[in-house]
């Protein structure tokens, strides 16, 4: 059984993330006071500075299409999780 330590580790990390390219989605869960999991995207681009990776969420033209494909598979990954919870 995880203590509250390991519970508030868990509760820091997205539940899964979605990578093509410099495009990413980060998907949270969220428990509901009812018990129930909601899911929140977050869509990045990656890039580097440097030496340094950084992140935004500002996207220009030629990013779109993967910025679609990846908010496309979070959509069917969250579905799969609804889907497998009902089991």
């Amino acid at each position: 059984m995880p203590n509250e330590k390991e519970k508030a580790k868990e509760k820091e990390r997205p539940a899964h993330e979605i990578r093509m390219g410099r495009i990413k989605a980060v998907i949270w869960g969220n428990e509901t006071e009812n018990g129930n999991v909601r899911h929140n995207v977050q869509v990045r681009r990656i890039y580097k500075d440097g030496d340094e990776w950084k992140q935004s969420d500002s996207f220009g033209r030629d990013d779109l299409p993967l910025v679609a494909k990846v908010l496309d598979l979070a959509h069917s990954w969250i579905f799969g999780q609804v889907a497998q919870d009902k089991e």
